[in-house]
């Protein structure tokens, strides 16, 4: 069994048990993290760069749970990142690899779970909304800002899948990030929205959409609890490939983690409604800051990167498409450019 470490916020503490089992899964909002002190990451830890858990607060007063990475033996204040994503997936998947290789190349980074999820706090357990998660990535820079470690001038974003929209929509109302990446990106309001390459945009699948919530939403509250999504079962022989993709990752040694989202918990059922009202990136052509949009050549999400990138405005801004990459291969293989996403942050923190 895992060594767990308990970091109070507050007087309140997680009850055992409860009415539903969801209330036993993860602390509720200013309750005691339960943080665990062993390494289970689903990649390899790098021994010239230090680890710790860290805690804090966002303006909706949850609190989050993050890893920190620094180089070894690093000195003075560190320019520094945080990251975020995929969505659905926890700081121990693909957000904790590309936060534990940017410290080794001289950042300081944390990789940390939203809102509801891993070891976050937040009741109901798995939800999600563009003001939350944006918001979160705010909260990260809070911390970092304030943080004794970093240079408060040089503090980056960098956003996985659907939190790459997340990050995008964070840098167009949060000044004081300087740079942002957004790697394999989703669009999760418009995804949600208009479905798959808008195939679903009309105003009557919006309409079907809406009333299938909503009588969720209802039959919710008559129970007492909340219905789950089934996240990356197993796809039939002629699913598409990218649901082929999910599942390899997700539900395979390569990538699966107990606390994920993506791995087996699922998303309260009713989480899509917020993405429905609340488009993303309205603003991200005043995103004066650098911007590199990230994203595989064979990706079925390539769309979102590509109209994102057409947003934006000013020479800082860039578009990198990786040959032969899907978007799954920029979760965790070599195919990932880390060379590129480095050095877009030194130039744009120098």
């Amino acid at each position: 069994m895992n060594r767990r470490t308990f970091i109070s916020a507050a007087s309140l503490t997680l009850a055992a048990g409860g009415a539903t089992a969801r209330a036993a899964e993860a602390p509720a909002a200013n309750a005691a993290l339960s943080l665990t002190d062993e390494w289970d990451k689903v990649f390899s830890a790098d021994p010239t760069v230090a680890h710790r858990k860290v805690v804090f607060k966002n303006r909706f007063d949850i609190l989050l749970a993050a890893d920190l990475y620094k180089p070894v033996n690093a000195q003075g204040k560190l320019p520094a990142i945080a990251v975020s994503g995929p969505f659905g997936a926890v700081k121990e998947q693909s957000s904790g690899l590309y936060a534990q290789r940017l410290a080794s190349a001289g950042f300081l980074t944390i990789a940390f779970d939203p809102s509801f999820t891993g070891e976050s706090a937040g009741e109901p357990r798995h939800i999600a909304g563009p003001d939350l998660c944006t918001e979160d990535f705010s909260a990260a820079v809070d911390y970092l800002v304030t943080s004794d470690e970093v240079d408060a001038q040089r503090v980056g974003i960098l956003g996985i899948c659907g939190w790459g929209g997340f990050a995008l929509n964070a840098a167009a109302v949060d000044t004081r990030i300087k740079a942002t990446v957004a790697s394999t990106m989703y669009d999760m309001s418009r995804v949600t929205a208009n479905g798959y390459n808008d195939s679903g945009d009309d105003a009557a699948s919006r309409r079907k959409l809406r009333e299938a919530l909503n009588d969720q939403r209802t039959r919710d509250f008559r129970a007492g609890t909340y219905a789950r999504t089934v996240m990356n079962p197993e796809p039939a022989p002629d699913a598409p490939q990218f649901m082929k993709d999910y599942f390899d990752y997700y539900k395979r040694p390569r990538g699966f983690h107990p606390r994920s989202v993506n791995s087996g918990l699922g998303w309260n059922a009713t989480m899509s409604l917020s993405f429905l009202n609340a488009p993303l990136l309205a603003y991200a052509g005043e995103i004066e800051s650098p911007v590199l949009i990230v994203h595989g050549e064979l990706a079925h999400s390539r769309y979102f990167g590509e109209d994102a990138f057409k947003k934006l405005k000013g020479e800082n801004k860039a578009l990198h498409i990786v040959p032969g990459a899907n978007h799954v291969d920029l979760y965790d293989s070599d195919k990932i450019p880390f060379d590129r996403i480095i050095g877009f942050y030194r130039r744009a923190f120098a």
